[in-house]
């Protein structure tokens, strides 16, 4: 996976729906998110539109929230395939959801400001995977998400949630 090719989103699940990261959400915000160049870290950017503004020239918390959650959980995936050595086009698809979510709020987050996404798995590659991702406004770190991902099978998961 080169940082400059095609997004892991795009790679990994150009049929996605999910609101955030979606690559087939006509409505959605399609986060992309790639590793970097350090082979460590998972980049995303992403500027918001001004119907997502919380306070007068400040960006919306949930809408923070939710870059954290789902530019974190393609983190979770990407760490996954990079340990089963396998790309991120490749069959069976890796999924996680969302086991715990934290945020903590820095700094206010202004508008009109390109937001860079910076996260890692913490620790060990599992079942649950911890990423810590870092929400720059410009240069200034506004916000740190610290949340749990769980590796999941998608249809049994959709199928519990349905009571099938």
């Amino acid at each position: 996976m080169s940082p400059l090719d095609t997004s892991l989103q795009d790679t990994a699940a150009p049929d996605g729906v999910c609101f955030g990261c979606g690559s087939s959400n006509p409505h959605g915000l399609h986060i992309k998110s790639f590793w970097h160049e350090d082979g460590v870290h998972v980049m995303a950017e992403h500027v918001p539109e001004a119907k997502y503004c919380g306070w007068p020239e400040l960006v919306y918390g949930g809408l923070i929230a939710m870059l954290v959650d789902c530019h974190s959980n393609w983190t979770a995936m990407a760490y996954h395939y990079r340990a089963e050595g396998r790309e991120a086009e490749s069959l069976p698809r890796i999924n996680c959801v969302t086991g715990n979510l934290g945020i903590k709020f820095i700094k206010p987050t202004p508008m009109g400001v390109p937001l860079t996404l910076k996260a890692k798995v913490e620790g060990e590659v599992g079942r649950k995977s911890r990423v810590i991702c870092e929400v720059y406004a410009g240069d200034v770190l506004t916000a740190v998400g610290d949340s749990v991902f769980v590796r999941v099978d998608a249809g049994q998961l959709a199928a519990a949630a349905h009571g099938r």
